[in-house]
């Protein structure tokens, strides 16, 4: 099993190229089960989850066609022969979920295996069911599976307002709402970019959506749609993590491929923290002081600080003049990393959904353990600038979401190396 060796102390320096979103691209595979016709895909990342979600697809008759060169590939589901997502391609990869949708639109119906994922808490898939259900879907669980089937006459359009935002649900009923019969309304929906770039992709095939990117969505479902182009948008996370890393370092680096438009809240608590940030549509830009000013925040649903961004915040915290106070309001089992963190020497204590991170002079480097896919990039930011060596056990959790980080940081500086 592979780790990750980073040998602490280096200031980062340089410029990289950023990936396109996982979160963005998983969705957008998943819609080449509504059409006929090709659907070609660049800018995609070079990750686990994506070549599994290919795979998934591949095995329910999808034909695919890589193009290393654009980072793309070409998806026909034409000759789809069957629409089950079975347990072997779903354990590890929440985002099979998002085959449901699509499946019972085009296919009629659909078989699909409750999904695995990050261990970071309950992310029910209740509200999906609901949806269907909403659109006339009869949906019944067994044996592990959802097993769901679509009326006579297809989908129909339906009002349907979900108990809490969820970004999958809102994708997943987003794709089905497609082919429904009628208009679509979906409510308290989730406002996430990567939403967005769904819905782009999705209008570029022929859907009628409105409203996109707010909290009320309306799709008008037609009888077919069609191939398209697309390009998946830059990963805001992974741009992100990259800022963080640069800032705990007191590093100068530029990304390209990507745009703070996106990250916000991030930003903005990097500048409060004492970094500069600069850059235009295409490029961000970071120079982080000597050391940071710890900065407080609270999770929450976009425009807001994002969860997945929570744990490398924290590692920049740790060493931070200060005290910061965290808040995480989304998942309730995220906090798994502050106790690796801790094996670094950081200060940090944990009452319940809030973590209190008082910074420390310095961390030193120890083994740790990742528990989930941004808890590992929280440690490898804080093995950046801990001293002496750090060894990141268990980084199969990094390659889900991270295309080859550490080719990318050792091109802005870092020691970083991976071992078996």
């Amino acid at each position: 099993m592979d780790k990750l060796l980073i040998q602490g102390g280096s200031r980062l320096e340089g410029e990289i190229r950023i990936s396109g979103a996982k979160n963005a691209a998983l969705p957008i595979l998943c819609a080449s089960l509504l059409v006929r016709e090709p659907l070609v895909l660049t800018n995609l990342p070079h990750l686990n989850d994506v070549a599994t979600m290919i795979r998934l697809l591949t095995n329910m008759g999808v034909a695919s066609t890589l193009d290393g060169a654009e980072a793309g590939v070409t998806l026909d589901a034409n000759g789809l022969t069957q629409a089950v997502a079975p347990y072997e391609l779903v354990k590890t990869m929440r985002a099979s979920i998002l085959v449901l949708g699509p499946l019972v639109a085009r296919w009629g119906e659909a078989k699909v295996s409750l999904p695995g994922g990050c261990a970071i808490g309950a992310r029910p898939v209740d509200q999906h069911i609901k949806g269907l259900q909403a659109m006339g879907a009869e949906v019944h669980v067994e044996a592990g599976y959802i097993h769901a089937k679509a009326p006579a006459g297809g989908l129909k359009g339906a009002r349907i307002c979900t108990d809490m935002v969820t970004v999958t649900g809102t994708e997943n009923l987003m794709m089905a709402a497609t082919l429904a019969n009628g208009e679509t309304i979906i409510e308290n929906a989730a406002c996430e970019p990567e939403v967005v770039d769904l819905a782009n992709c999705l209008i570029a095939m022929g859907a009628k959506i409105e409203g996109a990117g707010t909290d009320i969505i309306r799709i008008q479902g037609v009888s077919a749609l069609h191939g398209a182009e697309h390009a998946v948008m830059p990963d805001r996370i992974e741009t992100g993590t990259f800022l963080c890393a640069a800032a705990i370092t007191g590093g100068n680096v530029v990304l390209q491929g990507t745009s703070a438009v996106y990250l916000e809240a991030v930003t903005a608590k990097l500048v409060e923290a004492g970094c500069t940030i600069g850059g235009d549509a295409n490029c961000i830009s970071i120079q982080a002081p000597a050391r940071l000013k710890s900065v407080s925040f609270r999770t929450a649903p976009y425009p807001a600080f994002p969860t997945d961004m929570q744990a490398q915040l924290m590692a920049v915290n740790c060493l931070a003049e200060g005290t910061a106070i965290i808040k995480e309001t989304i998942f309730e089992n995220r906090f798994m990393h502050a106790v690796e963190l801790m094996r670094l020497g950081a200060d940090i204590h944990i009452d319940g959904n809030s973590a209190a991170v008082k910074g420390v002079e310095k961390l030193e480097g120890a083994t740790v353990m990742a528990t989930d896919l941004r808890a590992s990039a929280a440690l490898v930011i804080a093995g950046l600038a801990a001293q002496g060596e750090t060894l990141i056990e268990r980084i199969y959790h990094l390659d889900r979401g991270y295309e080859r980080i550490e080719e990318k940081l050792a091109r802005l500086g870092a020691s970083v190396r991976r071992v078996r």
